[in-house]
């Protein structure tokens, strides 16, 4: 499963999620990072939103609704089975 994080520096949610995403142990995991501070149309789209997730299917990125900050390695692994 390809995911794309739409993350910036120092934002704490961002780095929780990211760390989540890396111990899920269950699932195949290509994780591309974004950092919206790097281009302007990112920067303006998710400046308020990050860490937003989408799935890349093809060349199609589809938003994942974000979980929450409390979810559980395995909660998250949960919930990301359901786009597979």
């Amino acid at each position: 499963m390809e995911l794309i994080l739409y993350s910036k520096p120092d934002c704490h949610l961002c780095e929780g999620l990211q760390e989540k995403l890396a111990k899920i142990e269950t699932l195949d995991l290509k994780l591309e990072i974004r950092d919206i501070t790097t281009r302007q149309e990112w920067f303006d789209a998710y400046q308020y939103e990050v860490p937003v997730l989408f799935q890349k299917v093809a060349e199609q990125e589809t938003l994942i609704p974000r979980p929450s900050p409390r979810a559980s390695v395995s909660q998250l692994a949960k919930i990301l089975s359901k786009y597979q």
